[in-house]
């Protein structure tokens, strides 16, 4: 017992050491499980023998990572995204796959391996990939969207892979008995494990495996909702997680007896269950065994990796990982062709997927098991996957440098001649935000000047008959040639913080009497833009928020016109403590530091409280206010 716990601690204190670290380095949290096993592993030798039994239990963090995939795709959005699905994360699978799979036999690798290590290399890595784009704030770009289809493409295409890779491990083939039966295994391990169809002839197999999919269905759709609805109105708070933890089990299990992957059975699971009620339920119960699972599978990886392979050929592993990620790179890049991706866009895409994924240490531990890959050529997979995946950060950096000098060259672009009938709006950024408030002033007789230096955007609107110029709206020689002299109202609608600060600031000195109205992201924003001299400030998220916030107060039972006055009073008061809050706050200094701005918000959220309240009491109708005083 002591050893056993002794242990724990040994990868509890690796995973709290090496992850918030890995996690800074902007690394990810997978690289720092691995960092973790390498450390305790190869390096220290704190852990040992244990390491691959304890590996097969970690796997289990697998079975529940699929089902909560699963679980977050609807049958009918999967449809809606079948032509990004199939089209472009399809053949990014297929072709990767077949491309390393040709050079693998070049290698003088077998057909079965080959086809393997093409697979494994044909993912990539969804948790570095997803944080990065979302930290860099790409998640929402064209480039970003292509890559969340792929990945999520080949998240689902583990499924099939977990299921095929045991056909590829020549003898495990299911063979036919002299009986007529078909045997899943060799006659030597029919004993050691339970099956429901080993020793079936083939049309009870199939049917075997047929009515276990459909149970699986089954219950998911008339048995566990119930059941959950049964736990909830006995209160039974930790029955959720013994439930939700059965149906993975209890699921994967049956899987495994009819001769297919856990992993299948328990997305299929999922999948089931992605409409149902209590899906954010099985989450937050699943979330936490899966990660502490996940994790434990990833630091026995790194254990267990033998560093002596690297030692014997480094030169040539990391000539293998270059190669790999110039194969998933050029295929991505002729996709993005293919599938129209442009300009930056183009780049973010070819290469934010060009990594082998965390994925592939999966693949490679199962293809391991079922004797499709040998020890050693498997050990080389792994540096090659890790390798990748350390390379990956630098990939994003490359990126961002490329990014800037499109932007660079982009300004060496002669911007448009704005020689016709000038308005008296001037509109800088015609993006999401822009767009709106352009076609509204034009559609109520108003001339505008729409100045944007996104030559794609510009075109885009002059295809829809919308009139736009091609420029940099902060340069004083573009801003002028747009008619900054004669307008009488200018919006700020640029995506980036700084250049809308540096615009407003020079309008307003150029212009003291001009009517600027500015898009902001946040408060901070909001107070910045004040000072550099903007007449109306509109957060990005304000309104849009508030309509929210009303429809939430109509359906706690709110009446339309109560919720209405609660977001009028909300509104104004939220200004007004904007323009006092605007006065104390410092630029020099963050806003939690700030003592005087932090209780001047305290003691207005405790009017705006008291506010609301009133509004409240005054919107109730007479007869009601009245009854109340009465039962007082």
């Amino acid at each position: 017992m002591d050893s056993i716990l002794f242990q724990a601690s040994i990868y509890l204190a690796a995973a709290v050491m090496a992850v918030p670290l890995a996690a800074r380095l902007g690394l990810g949290s997978v690289l720092g499980y691995l960092g973790a096993g390498i450390v305790i592993g190869p390096l220290l030798g704190l852990v040992g023998a244990e390491t691959k039994e304890l590996q097969h239990f970690a796997e289990f963090g697998i079975v529940m990572m699929l089902f909560l995939i699963g679980l977050e795709l609807e049958p009918r959005a999967l449809w809606d995204m079948r032509d990004r699905l199939i089209g472009l994360g399809g053949l990014q699978i297929g072709v990767t796959t077949l491309l390393i799979m040709g050079g693998a036999m070049i290698l003088g690798q077998p057909v079965n391996t080959a086809l393997a290590i093409g697979l494994i290399f044909s993912l990539s890595s969804t948790a570095i990939v997803l944080q990065t784009l979302s930290e860099k704030g790409l998640t929402q770009t064209g480039g970003g969207r292509n890559i969340f289809s792929v990945l999520l493409t080949q998240d689902i295409a583990v499924i099939p892979m977990l299921a095929f890779l045991p056909l590829l491990a020549l003898q495990f083939v299911p063979s036919l008995g002299p009986d007529g039966s078909i045997r899943m295994k060799p006659e030597e391990d029919v004993h050691h494990s339970m099956s429901l169809v080993d020793g079936l002839p083939g049309w009870g197999v199939t049917l075997v495996t047929i009515a276990a999919v459909g149970l699986v269905i089954l219950i998911g759709v008339y048995l566990v909702r119930p059941v959950f609805r049964y736990i909830h109105h006995a209160h039974l708070r930790e029955m959720y997680t013994a439930l939700a933890l059965l149906l993975v089990v209890g699921t994967a299990v049956l899987m495994s007896l009819v001769g297919l992957s856990p992993a299948l059975g328990a997305f299929l699971a999922g999948v089931v269950l992605a409409n149902s009620e209590f899906r954010h339920e099985l989450e937050s119960d699943l979330e936490p065994f899966k990660g502490l699972l996940l994790g434990l599978f990833f630091i026995t990886v790194g254990a267990s990796i033998d560093f002596a392979t690297f030692y014997k050929s480094p030169f040539s592993l990391i000539g293998l990982t270059l190669a790999v990620m110039v194969i998933k790179a050029a295929v991505l890049y002729g996709l993005s062709i293919i599938f129209h991706v442009e300009g930056r866009d183009r780049w973010l895409f070819t290469l934010g997927l060009a990594q082998a994924g965390e994925f592939g240490f999966v693949l490679i531990s199962f293809a391991l098991q079922t004797h499709v890959l040998q020890t050693q050529l498997a050990d080389k997979l792994l540096f090659v996957v890790a390798l990748s995946m350390l390379i990956t950060p630098l990939l994003f950096i490359a990126y961002d440098r490329f990014q800037h000098l499109m932007d660079a060259s982009k300004d060496t672009q002669n911007p448009d001649d704005i020689d016709e009938e000038q308005g008296h709006i001037l509109i800088a950024g015609i993006g999401r935000f822009g767009q709106v408030i352009n076609r509204l002033v034009q559609m109520a007789g108003f001339k505008t000047v729409v100045l944007d230096n996104d030559l794609q955007t510009i075109q885009l609107m002059r295809t829809f008959g919308l009139k736009g110029f091609f420029g940099d709206p902060t340069r004083p020689e573009t801003l002028h040639a747009a008619g900054l002299h004669h307008a009488k109202i200018l919006v700020v609608a640029l995506d980036d913080k700084d250049a809308a600060i540096k615009l407003v600031r020079y309008a307003r000195k150029e212009r003291p009497d001009l009517h600027i109205i500015a898009r902001a992201y946040d408060r901070v924003h909001v107070y910045a833009l004040y000072q550099a001299g903007a007449n109306d400030i509109v957060r990005e998220m304000f309104d849009s928020s508030l309509r929210a916030g009303r429809y939430a107060l109509e359906n706690m039972g709110l009446t339309e016109f109560e919720a209405a006055e609660a977001q009028k009073t909300f509104y104004k008061l939220d200004r007004a403590a904007l323009r006092e809050l605007a006065e104390l706050w410092d630029p020099s200094q963050p806003v939690q530091k700030n003592t005087a701005y932090i209780e001047k918000s305290r003691a207005l959220n405790k009017d705006f409280e008291t506010a609301i309240l009133e509004s409240l009491e005054a919107a109730r109708p007479l007869k009601e206010r009245t009854a109340k005083d009465n039962i007082e």
